[in-house]
């Protein structure tokens, strides 16, 4: 028997292998899984009872749509080979796909798991977007369909708007990267709104839009962005990410831009209103002008003055007719007065010179001059005339008589 060597052994198996199993379609459940820095991918692929290594390398992997994670169901299409050095055999994989529903499915799940997670969808970060903006950026195929469509509707509804289109493919292998740099570039031009969008397709045709690439480029921009990706049925992750989904390219001009005809109806009922309220504001200012002056009237200096003079001449009239009145009552006293003062003086006068003639007599009767009785004198203290009872002993006093006046001195006192 002929002796072959390890290597020599392991040789053979590798081509009979190779040669019986080029082409497989295997399913199992996916473990121990390894990212190499290379880009290779390494796994085990296990069933109930049985397990198989497997490799898929660089050129393959990166054409994987969705993530490989530990315990996912899948099917491997590969070949299975024979790593020489370890004699470990293994299935080489050319692709793979999650079993029971497609790769493309599976990667949007798990990508809008993620960004969900990551707050890419909250409301509280979406941008409000203008009423009237005035420079959009449409980011998509210069030649589609869908571009024509989003004119023709800004064209229709607002002309006062400048458009710069930023050309780039929209499906393939590299649309996802020249998308997601046209919202970058476009981004730093100071544009009211981007909007990103191409027509309907299959999800193979939309899948640019599903690319986290895109959905970072989307979530970073300051610019407000809309989506507008397929028909209405289709969602997309930029739909998500997007400060507003629009259902179509055309819906999304239509929900962007404000329409001239409805403005223009708009300044009309505005015009209305504002006549109207014009009208019932001068109205009210009106009659509120005419109470002021009314009530100014009523309180004005004039007014006030006016009422002052006609009282002063209602008090002036009432004063004369109570003068008027006093003068005919006093005439009518005056006449009798002037009737009766003769007579009223005369007695007056009378009765006044009887009065003096009176004085006169008691006055030369009580005169010392006049008093011609012998023996008789008048007596008198610091100069006061006094009733001789009332000297004390000791006083010193004055007699007057008509022609002599003596001083005199109390030496003795007696009662008669």
């Amino acid at each position: 028997m002929y002796t072959l060597s390890v290597s020599a052994l392991n040789e053979q198996i590798k081509g009979l292998l190779e040669t019986s199993f080029s082409r497989v379609l295997v399913e199992g459940e996916l473990s121990r899984i390894t990212f190499h820095n290379s880009g290779h991918i390494y796994f085990t692929l296990k069933d109930s009872s049985s397990t198989i290594k497997g490799v898929m390398f660089k050129g393959n992997a990166s054409k994987l749509k969705f993530q490989l994670k530990e315990g996912l169901k899948v099917t491997l299409d590969g070949a299975v080979t024979l790593y020489k050095p370890r004699g470990e055999y293994q299935i080489n994989c050319f692709s793979i796909e999650p079993a029971g529903h497609g790769a493309l499915a599976l990667a949007y799940e798990q990508l809008k798991q993620k960004l969900s997670s990551q707050g890419y969808f909250e409301a509280s970060v979406k941008k409000e977007l203008p009423k009237f903006p005035t420079r959009i950026a449409l980011i998509t195929s210069a030649t589609s369909a869908a571009l024509q469509d989003m004119l023709r509707v800004a064209n229709s509804r607002y002309r006062l708007l400048d458009i710069d289109i930023y050309d780039v493919l929209v499906q393939g292998e590299s649309s996802a990267k020249a998308i997601a740099n046209a919202i970058i570039i476009s981004d730093t031009k100071e544009y009211d709104i981007i909007v990103v969008g191409r027509g309907g397709g299959s999800i193979e045709d939309l899948w640019a839009f599903n690319e986290e690439i895109v959905a970072n480029a989307i979530f970073h921009a300051k610019t407000p962005i809309v989506s507008a990706v397929g028909h209405e049925i289709d969602w997309v992750i930029s739909d998500f990410v997007s400060d507003l989904r629009a259902p179509t390219p055309s819906a999304a001009m239509e929900i962007i831009l404000p329409d001239t005809n409805e403005l223009y109806q708009y300044l009309d009922s505005l015009e209305s209103q504002f006549s109207q309220i014009l009208s019932q504001k001068m109205f009210v200012k009106k009659q509120s002008l005419e109470h002021l002056i009314s009530s100014y009237s009523q309180h004005s200096i004039e007014k006030k003055l006016t009422q002052k003079m006609q009282e002063i001449k209602q008090s002036k009239e009432a004063f004369y007719q109570h003068i008027s009145f006093k003068i005919q009552n006093y005439s009518k006293d005056l006449e009798h007065v002037r009737v009766r003062f003769p007579h009223a003086i005369s007695s007056t006068i009378t009765l006044k010179q009887n009065q003096v003639l009176n004085l006169k007599r008691m006055l030369e009767s009580n005169n010392p001059k006049f008093k011609i009785k012998s023996g008789f004198a008048q007596i008198s203290k610091n100069s006061k005339v006094i009733d001789i009872a009332s000297l004390n002993l000791h006083d010193i006093f004055d007699v007057q008589s008509n022609e002599i006046s003596i001083s005199a001195k109390v030496i003795d006192k007696k009662t008669i």
